[in-house]
């Protein structure tokens, strides 16, 4: 995944990215059969632990860095650092048969990581309650916390999240990407920092070609021509 992102970030032609999974689970987290026979390493697995999370944080943030937007189309269920998944990408449509858990606490291994995901997308309540319980939440639930956007018909969630996808790639490419980079950075920012940073932002924006067309061709009421520039 982290090479075929990196692919997808030079790409021009690529303008949104769907997510999607095969099998039984859209993603069920880390292998704990794999982890736990690092236990008989020198360190007891410290280091082999250490590269797999970093690795795995590392992959959570190209997402949110990459230019195009992500969207998760999740078929099943989505656990642990599955649930982070879902939670890094920009938008997610599930399927009703969909189900999300951060579980660690059940095992003893707490889900800190998928707590940074999470909680950056829910309310800090309804993320503790996720992970303090461990428990698995439809899809209906993970809807209405705002984990996901929206719940569709058992096979369709492919298809739909392609509807959505396409919807945004009939917007400008330059001005989605201006966008995302700016939602991200300015959501980290106190009030007054995030006005100044988003004015500026609008500034810059507003002397690209793409919104010189998108605003001729509102007034003169024709569809845009994009250059992304």
């Amino acid at each position: 995944m982290r090479e075929a992102l990196n692919t997808i970030a030079r790409e021009r032609l690529v303008q949104v990215v769907v997510l999607t999974a095969n099998g039984p689970a859209f993603s069920a987290g880390h292998d704990l059969k794999e982890l736990n026979a690092r236990r008989g390493d020198a360190d007891r697995g410290r280091a082999y632990f250490k590269h797999v999370m970093d690795l795995c944080s590392s992959v959570m943030q190209q997402i949110i860095t990459l230019p195009q937007p992500v969207i998760a189309a999740v078929q099943a269920t989505a656990t642990a650092a599955g649930c982070q998944l879902v939670a890094s990408c920009d938008l997610a449509v599930a399927s009703q048969s969909a189900k999300f858990a951060t579980p660690g606490v059940n095992i003893g291994l707490f889900c800190s990581t998928p707590m940074v995901a999470l909680s950056r997308n829910i309310t800090r309540k309804a993320a503790m309650e996720m992970l303090l319980t461990g428990e698995m939440i439809s899809a209906e639930d993970a809807a209405r916390i705002g984990l996901v956007n929206h719940v569709v018909a058992p096979g369709t969630e492919r298809e739909e999240a392609l509807k959505l996808a396409k919807k945004i790639a009939a917007k400008s490419p330059l001005t989605v990407k201006i966008g995302k980079e700016a939602f991200y950075r300015q959501i980290e920012m106190p009030l007054a920092e995030a006005y100044r940073y988003t004015s500026e932002v609008m500034v810059e924006n507003m002397l690209a070609r793409d919104a010189e067309e998108g605003i001729a061709a509102f007034i003169e009421k024709r569809d845009p021509k994009w250059e992304g520039r």
